[in-house]
């Protein structure tokens, strides 16, 4: 699933694209669906995507262990290796454009970014712009804290405390209907560091990613006190209009999990499958 695949695009050269009002997948801005024309006939994105050759992939990069850099600099992540299977089953290359949270759908709603690989959650509210993939994850939430803190035990206990989330996350999103008031952050690293400085006193996340953060610095001192009894699912937003690129993405997701490449990748990542329900 790593046979084709274009160097990523960094965030600033991803910045400079939205400034310059040059479309990096040469679609020249605005959705494809509405705006690509061949011959005088108007083709959806799927059309595009397999005309150029190519899928722009938006994605962090800063997100362990989903989309992140190893020690050599190089793109990884399971989100990143679902995108690259994607691609691969749609038959063409994948270009990744590395930004913050936020200005990934900003790019997706300008035609820079095809779609979004990077944790991506269903809300009725994105629903208004986006149809949905089937779910390729299934992970539960879980709340963390300073490991000398007793005042947080359960997700009810955050009304009234500062959480350390990205704004518009759904876990911020989530951390905020339980009362508390969130502190900007953009990764889980810079929330416990916030954590262990005392300028946050929680944070609300997948269980994966803290997971992979404490395998990686099992010395830090800091604990999960509680999870969700519900799941949250991963997956991939289509800006709507597009119903044939959302379809060819299923079934390349269906041809993953049928081949047991999902639940590999899932056991590569975060040591556990949490690709079935």
């Amino acid at each position: 699933m790593k046979k084709r695949w274009i160097a990523s695009v960094t965030a600033l050269f991803f910045a400079a694209g939205l400034l310059s009002g040059c479309g990096i997948n040469g679609t020249g801005g605005g959705n494809g669906a509405s705006e690509a024309v061949n011959g005088g006939q108007t083709t959806d994105l799927l059309d595009q995507i397999q005309q150029a050759g190519v899928i722009v992939v938006g994605t962090e990069g800063t997100y362990s262990p989903n989309s992140y850099h190893n020690e050599d600099g190089e793109l990884v992540g399971f989100d990143v290796d679902v995108a690259r299977g994607v691609a691969e089953k749609l038959g063409v290359d994948i270009e990744f454009v590395e930004a913050e949270w936020d200005s990934l759908f900003g790019g997706m709603d300008s035609g820079r970014i095809d779609i979004v690989v990077n944790e991506v959650e269903y809300s009725d509210e994105r629903a208004l712009k986006y149809d949905f993939s089937e779910p390729y994850t299934y992970v539960h939430g879980a709340l963390l804290v300073a490991q000398d803190n007793t005042d947080i035990t359960t997700f009810a206990d955050l009304d009234g405390k500062r959480a350390a989330q990205n704004l518009t996350s759904s876990w911020g999103q989530e951390a905020e209907r339980y009362g508390a008031e969130l502190v900007s952050v953009d990764a889980v690293a810079q929330g416990i560091e916030l954590i262990l400085s005392g300028r946050a006193d929680a944070m609300l996340n997948a269980e994966t990613a803290f997971y992979d953060y404490l395998n990686k610095h099992p010395d830090t001192p800091v604990k999960i006190v509680a999870n969700t009894d519900t799941t949250t699912s991963s997956r991939i937003p289509v800006p709507k209009g597009n119903e044939r690129l959302l379809a060819a993405i299923n079934e390349a997701l269906d041809e993953m999990r049928q081949s047991g490449e999902l639940a590999e990748l899932s056991q590569r990542y975060f040591g556990a499958d949490v690709t079935g329900e």
